[in-house]
C-alpha cells in the first residue's frame, strides 16, 4: 500500500515470494480510496516456479496467482 501511495506502479512477485495476497489486498485498499482509477493503472508480473512447471500443475499454479 505504501508503494502505491509513492507513486510505484511496477509489481513484482511470484507465488513463491508470499507476497501475491497483500499486493492484491494493497490494490483493492487503493482502489477503494482513489489512489488508483483501475487496475489498468499498474504493471504486475508474477513467475511460474519451476516447481509448478509441469502439464497438470501449470493451470492450478497459474489460477492460485490469480486469485
Amino acid at each position: 500500500m505504501e508503494a502505491i501511495k509513492l507513486g510505484y506502479r511496477q509489481f513484482d512477485t511470484a507465488s513463491i515470494y508470499g507476497s501475491e495476497q497483500a499486493l492484491g489486498e494493497a490494490i483493492a485498499e487503493a482502489l477503494k480510496l482513489g489512489l488508483i482509477n483501475s487496475r489498468d493503472e499498474l504493471f504486475i508480473t508474477s513467475k511460474l516456479w519451476l516447481s509448478d512447471n509441469h502439464p497438470d500443475l501449470v493451470i492450478p499454479a497459474l489460477c492460485k496467482s490469480l486469485q
